[in-house]
């Protein structure tokens, strides 16, 4: 790929150039054992065991602002997940459920840069010409859960569930300044020993409340106690919050052709691994990322309102659905950005809000066969964060989207489903703001010659609106499937990118710049396959 990214934030401005070509080579070994063990009529015992193990080598070739830079890559996984349920209808409609699971995982990598970039951040580092990251990711968890359902006779249903989950994560980095095969520093802040610790006891309830026919109440509420705790080189802590989480909803069929379903919760999160550690760690060529080196518990409530008109089967039918979130306390960055690297650290910031509206519209043509879609969507968010020194910075994104669609549903040997949707897009900060609308259209041809031959195509057409050239794309696709003997032996032809489209470019907007990115395509190919099943 290519790519352009512009940086604008805080008076301070910069393009940045890549050429990329990555190569990975990978090795994965997995298994699977199921055991069922049926009791009895009601009862059944089931364990299954997962394993995997695999290793990826990566190497890639960056031309970096005119620099040539090689890139290796090496990382090792293995896991093993035990799980055990137990189940038992001891009653019509009554159900207990008892399920226990332990997993013991571990992803060690290795990160090499031939080229070293960060003159201005370690200025003591005349010798240094390359960097290596070393790093050791550890998990292990173990937890069980007593989980009851009973259906009562007047429609009601309750469930209990109470379980304990424990996990504990070990994350070890080692950040280099080498020459040749030589480590001169092991700089400091860039180094990381941590190890966290969570335990969660919980009792979780659910009634469901029949309060006539139709209408339901539905009522949660979730009993967390807490034990972490955190060891860096630097700190050594635990705490034992405590916290409830209150859910209410509705669920209200006004009649045969309308619904109406709603419900408001109040979560408290903990934070994980990736948020606690206190030192930076090499994430990108030039990327660096700390966590904030302390406990948190994020809060948030979310209201979820859902209204059907109609059924989905019906002639017409429409879907209405809006989220509406605040986060009373999120993680964003504080960053320094620079042309060759930039350090973010994860910052606690107060009161974010997303709301997402999104209907759709289905209707049935008889005269036509055929059934008209609408999709129109809505979102808006905005956060905060800091860039180089700026201050808290509010950032307001928005998004609309709005799509036609239209499918056929004839009988004979041949079928279409066109569409066309339009992405508008906007983000603003306090000394940027950018919009800008893509269009994707589609059109999808299917011919059922009999019932052993038949032929796919499909076209598509991506149109980028803030792009200055280059902006329209087109694709088209051939499939053709003859069963030779049927459900055993099926003859295709494949054709991809018949009209030989070399590059496909996209543009992209964040809150500190733009980002143009250009990827090279497979050439135009026709592949003839032959499947056997047996």
């Amino acid at each position: 790929r290519n790519s352009t990214q512009t940086f604008e934030a805080n008076q301070t401005n910069f393009t940045n150039t890549e050429n990329y070509t990555l190569r990975n080579k990978k090795l994965t070994g997995f298994g699977k054992i199921d055991l069922t063990y049926d009791i009895s009529k009601t009862s059944s015992l089931e364990a299954v065991t997962k394993y995997n193990s695999g290793a990826i080598n990566g190497t890639s070739n960056l031309v970096f602002n005119g620099a040539s830079t090689l890139q290796k890559l090496k990382t090792n996984n293995g896991l093993i997940d035990q799980k055990i349920s137990y189940t038992n209808k001891f009653k019509e409609k009554k159900v207990f459920l008892l399920t226990g699971r332990f997993i013991d995982e571990k992803s060690p990598q290795d990160f090499k840069i031939n080229r070293f970039f960060y003159e201005n951040l370690f200025p003591d580092s005349q010798d240094i010409n390359n960097v290596e990251q070393l790093s050791e990711n550890k998990m292990q968890f173990a937890g069980f859960e007593a989980h009851l359902l009973d259906r009562w006779e007047n429609g009601d249903l309750i469930e209990l569930q109470v379980g304990n989950q424990y996990r504990h994560d070990n994350l070890n980095t080692a950040f280099k300044l080498k020459k040749d095969e030589n480590t001169l520093q092991l700089p400091s802040g860039f180094q990381n020993q941590t190890q966290y610790s969570t335990n969660n006891l919980y009792l979780k309830s659910k009634y469901q409340w029949e309060v006539i026919s139709d209408f339901s109440i539905i009522g949660k509420l979730d009993f967390h106690q807490l034990s972490n705790k955190l060891e860096s080189e630097v700190v050594t802590e635990s705490e034992a919050p405590f916290f409830i989480n209150p859910s209410l909803g509705l669920d209200w069929k006004i009649n045969s052709k309308n619904r109406l379903k709603s419900s408001y919760s109040f979560n408290t999160t903990n934070a994980g691994i990736l948020d606690v550690y206190n030192n930076f760690v090499l994430t990108g060529f030039r990327s660096f990322q700390a966590g904030t080196n302390s406990f948190n518990q994020l809060e948030a409530s979310t209201f979820i309102l859902n209204y059907e008109l109609g059924e989905w089967t019906d002639r017409f039918f429409a879907n209405t659905f809006l989220v509406y979130s605040k986060n009373h306390d999120f993680f964003s960055t504080n960053s320094i950005v620079e042309q060759n690297y930039s350090l973010s650290e994860k910052t606690l910031f107060k009161d974010r809000e997303y709301l997402s509206i999104n209907s759709n519209i289905d209707r049935y043509f008889k005269f036509i066969r055929s059934n008209l879609k609408l999709d129109l969507g809505y979102l808006q968010s905005n956060y905060k964060n800091i860039v180089n020194s700026s201050g808290v910075r509010e950032i307001n994104s928005q998004n609309y989207s709005y799509g036609v669609e239209l499918r056929s549903g004839f009988t004979g040997s041949f079928n279409y489903h066109i569409g066309t949707k339009w992405t508008s897009n906007r983000i603003e900060t306090g000394e940027f703001s950018n919009s800008f609308t893509d269009n994707m259209s589609f059109l999808d041809l299917l011919f059922f010659y009999n019932d052993r031959f038949e032929t796919q195509i499909k076209a598509e057409r991506y149109f980028f609106g803030n792009l200055q050239e280059d902006n329209i794309y087109y694709f088209l696709d051939l499939n053709a499937t003859y069963q030779l003997k049927p459900n055993k032996i099926t003859l295709s032809l494949e054709a991809k990118n018949l009209f030989n489209t070399e590059t496909f470019r996209s543009f992209t907007v964040s809150d500190i710049g733009t980002s143009t990115t250009s990827y090279r395509l497979l050439p135009r190919f026709v592949l003839l396959c032959l499947k056997y099943r047996f």
